[in-house]
Order: structure tokens, then C-alpha cells, then sequence
């Protein structure tokens, strides 16, 4: 795990705890999106994308590049915490896109047995007694957009409730700088 630092956090930590709680929650579900928004990015540039095979194409009406357009933001404040998550694989247009973690994490060589005595059907043949997968190669988008825009999103999430606070007018907030070292 790395440690990330940043200055200027205090400062608008003393700002935001004069504030209402409900207040305060709003600039910080704006400051997180905007935090995640860094990393959002970074992700969808990492996410591989190819054509979907024929087989996708028909059944969920896939295109090229539905798991990068899957990716979606989501805020949450409960309890006085607030989270922002990004999401792979939403269902979008009807498209679900349920594969995302075998892209992020890869699979195991494994046996695909057909189910309640029905034959698999690879390419228009049945494969009555199964088919052994080989498995997928990990190749991860989530992780290393994390890893490579923490600083980024800290500052981001840092400018964004400086930007709120000052449009607030509260005094001083103005003043504080938030960088990353």
C-alpha cells in the first residue's frame, strides 16, 4: 500500500466542520465524484477493448468498447460518511455486461459442464458431455488506475471542496492550497 500526502487537507477540514452536516455532506458527495472522476478516467483508457464475439453480439447486443461504457460512478452518504464507488458492468441500454471481473482478474483453466442434461451448443455443434475452457488472462483496468491516480484523486477531491467552500463565502477558504507531494 502506498502513502499518499497532501497539503491543505487540515485546513479545509476545519472549514467543513463548521458547517451543517447536510451541507457538509453535499460539497463532500460533489468533492468524492470529482476525486473518482480522476480515477473513472484513467480506467476507461485502460480497459481493453475489442469486438464482441458473434455469439455476444447476438445474445446481449454487445458492441466494442461495452465494458469501457459500462464504467459508472455512484455517491452514497450514510451515517456521516460519504463514498463514491465506480462500477464496471452496469447494464446499460438493456447490455449487461457481466464479464467485467474476469477482465480485471482473469480465470482459471476450468470444465464448462452443460446444465440439467442439455448440450452446450459451441458454434452451432452440441457438446453433450462439456468443454474444457483454458482459462483468460488477466488483464486489469480497475486496479492500476487506481494505483496510478490516487494522488490525482486526492487532489482533485481536495480542489473540489476548496471550490465549494469559496463559493459558499466562507472567509478564508480561498486562501488554502491543496497539492500533492
Amino acid at each position: 500500500m502506498s502513502t499518499q500526502n497532501v497539503k491543505g487537507l487540515a485546513e479545509l477540514q476545519k472549514f467543513l466542520d463548521q458547517l451543517p452536516v447536510n451541507v457538509e455532506q453535499k460539497i463532500m458527495r460533489a468533492a468524492m465524484r470529482a476525486g473518482a472522476k480522476v480515477i473513472l478516467t484513467e480506467a476507461r483508457a485502460k480497459v481493453p477493448v475489442g469486438p464482441p464475439s458473434g455469439e455476444n453480439a447476438t445474445l446481449y447486443g454487445a458492441h466494442a468498447g461495452a465494458l469501457r461504457d459500462s464504467l459508472r460512478i455512484t455517491t452514497s452518504a450514510r451515517k456521516g460518511t460519504v463514498k463514491a464507488k465506480i462500477r464496471a458492468g452496469d447494464n446499460r441500454n438493456g447490455q449487461p455486461v457481466f464479464y467485467a471481473h474476469f477482465v480485471e482478474f482473469g480465470t482459471a483453466a476450468h470444465f464448462i459442464a452443460p446444465k440439467n442434461a442439455k448440450a452446450l451448443f459451441w458454434s452451432g455443434h452440441p457438446l453433450e458431455n462439456g468443454v474444457h475452457h483454458p482459462g483468460a488472462v488477466a488483464k486489469p483496468f480497475m486496479r492500476p488506475a487506481m494505483h496510478t491516480q490516487s494522488q490525482a484523486a486526492l487532489v482533485a477531491v481536495g480542489n473540489a471542496v476548496k471550490s465549494r467552500l469559496t463559493k459558499a463565502g466562507l472567509e478564508g477558504a480561498a486562501d488554502i492550497e491543496v497539492e500533492g507531494t
